[in-house]
């Protein structure tokens, strides 16, 4: 068994506060025996519906930048790996990439992911300030084992959870900054089971917490189970995972090897 750590945070618009709390995160994790911090999307800071696309994109980074520089030195310093988010320079004006990282104990960047589905749904349009990926990165080994990473809207398009687990991922992390509204902590939670039951496989979700964000981190085991529900509690959740239950449920379900590729192909 590994011990995890999922950091629920509500970020401000101040990018060195959130650097602060950051690093008071993994701190806190530490002490906790955790080889793994997992952050939320947005914990660069938070942007106002008012903010514009050349402002955001005045205040976005590089991979090599002070904010993944300070959170990757973080790591090193508390022998931690940790799944960060930040908002990256594009070469497009006044539009900016959501991406994930991984930082391994030595403060060093393992995996970058770009968010793929861009959320222009429910009365929001993230496409006017953001710039979608374009591949679905292959699982890195971590201290935890295979982990793929998908971001927040991802979790509603099944194709890359599924496509991540044929890779092998055991465990896929997805920061989220989950927005309140009709229906939506039903969505969140039951999307979140669902994907960790089809594949067999944990789904680690840190989400934002306050601001217009509905929290309810969650950690959910390849067999469906609730192991962590954070609710509204901004801090850090422990929770044990391990390779073995993934391969276990995968044996005893084999919903991978069970599919009939030879009717469903892609039309």
């Amino acid at each position: 068994m590994t011990t995890i750590a999922i950091a629920q945070l509500k970020a401000s618009t101040d990018k060195q506060k959130n650097l602060k709390k950051i690093e008071n995160f993994v701190y806190q994790a530490t002490k906790k025996g955790a080889r793994l911090c997992a952050f939320p999307e947005f914990m660069m800071f938070y942007t106002p519906s008012g903010q514009s696309a050349k402002e955001l994109a005045s205040l976005a980074e590089t991979i090599n930048g002070e904010f993944v520089s300070s959170v990757a030195e973080y790591a090193r310093q508390n022998s931690i790996q940790i799944v960060g988010t930040f908002y990256e320079k594009s070469q497009k004006p006044n539009r900016v990439y959501d991406t994930s990282f991984i930082v391994n104990e030595q403060g060093k960047v393992i995996s970058k992911y770009r968010k793929i589905h861009l959320f222009d749904a429910l009365g929001f349009k993230e496409s006017k300030k953001l710039l979608p990926g374009s591949k679905i990165v292959k699982p890195t080994t971590t201290t935890l084992g295979k982990t793929g990473m998908m971001i927040c809207y991802d979790l509603r398009f099944p194709e890359i959870s599924r496509t991540l687990a044929l890779l092998g991922t055991e465990f896929i992390v997805v920061p989220s900054a989950w927005v309140k509204g009709e229906m939506k902590e039903d969505h969140w939670i039951t999307i979140n089971k669902t994907r960790a039951i089809e594949n067999g496989c944990y789904l680690i979700a840190p989400d934002q917490v306050g601001n217009i964000y509905c929290g309810r981190s969650l950690v959910v085991d390849p067999y469906g189970k609730i192991l962590l529900d954070m609710k509204k509690r901004e801090g850090i959740g422990i929770v044990k995972v391990s390779a073995a239950r993934v391969k276990q449920v995968r044996n005893n379900l084999p919903l991978l090897k069970n599919r009939r590729t030879d009717i469903y192909t892609n039309f």
